[in-house]
């Protein structure tokens, strides 16, 4: 006959409950196992608490379940999200460092006369008849007009030769411009003048990558219309 001591049973029984139903890792707060957790122990306890007579409806508890399948899917998706924002980030970063030492054409008025040559560009929304362009000097002097003709909607880069309305070669220096585009007669809206700059360094922040172009400042990648 198997005797059986009553003083150990106690023991074995807590420890086969306590194997039975370890404790998990406690979940990092703000996280989505975190969220699940709270609101377990917030239906738990709900469940433990109602009232005998009247006990939560069945609906209610789907209900509640469906709300926590809800939330936890955001939250993933916004962990998700933030991974692939960095992801791209990181990538953007790496794409404007081979940009270093090119010259962009970005948003922009004013450009550098250098020994007869100097770049600029102009950026049409839809297509024109007609697109001149109003060179001035420091003065706020119109000395040149380069006459482009009909153009196609998108970027066109131009190389002004330095020369005034008679022909004379102008001193080197900086001078701005301003764009007419005209179709049908009607002047255009969505004409604009692009200034010509090089990359000299990249810079990552919060606001994310930025270009630091000479003449422009800092400028997103976004903000280049197109690279020479």
């Amino acid at each position: 006959m198997t005797t059986i001591q009553s003083g150990g049973g106690s023991a074995i029984s807590n420890d086969l409950m306590a194997t039975m139903n370890a404790k998990s890792a406690a979940a990092t707060n703000g996280t989505v196992a975190a969220d699940e957790d709270k609101f377990l122990k917030l239906l738990v306890t709900q469940l433990k608490n109602q009232d005998p007579l009247n006990p939560l409806d069945n609906a209610q508890i789907t209900s509640q379940l469906a709300q926590l399948s809800t939330v936890t899917g955001v939250n993933k998706l916004n962990t998700t999200l933030e991974s692939l924002k960095s992801s791209y980030q990181s990538s953007e970063a790496l794409q404007a460092a081979n940009m270093i030492g090119h010259g962009v054409l970005a948003a922009g008025n004013t450009m550098t006369l250098t020994d007869g040559k100097a770049v600029l560009g102009v950026e049409l929304g839809s297509a024109a008849d007609s697109v001149q362009i109003a060179v001035t000097n420091g003065a706020g002097k119109v000395v040149h007009t380069i006459d482009v003709g009909a153009a196609a909607a998108g970027t066109m880069p131009l190389v002004w030769d330095g020369k005034d309305d008679d022909g004379v070669l102008l001193a080197n220096g900086n001078y701005s411009y301003s764009v007419t585009a005209k179709q049908g007669g009607k002047a255009l809206t969505d004409a604009y003048s692009l200034a010509l700059g090089t990359v000299g360094s990249v810079s990552t922040n919060a606001q994310g990558v930025k270009l630091n172009v000479t003449g422009l400042g800092a400028i997103a990648m976004s903000d280049v219309k197109q690279i020479l």
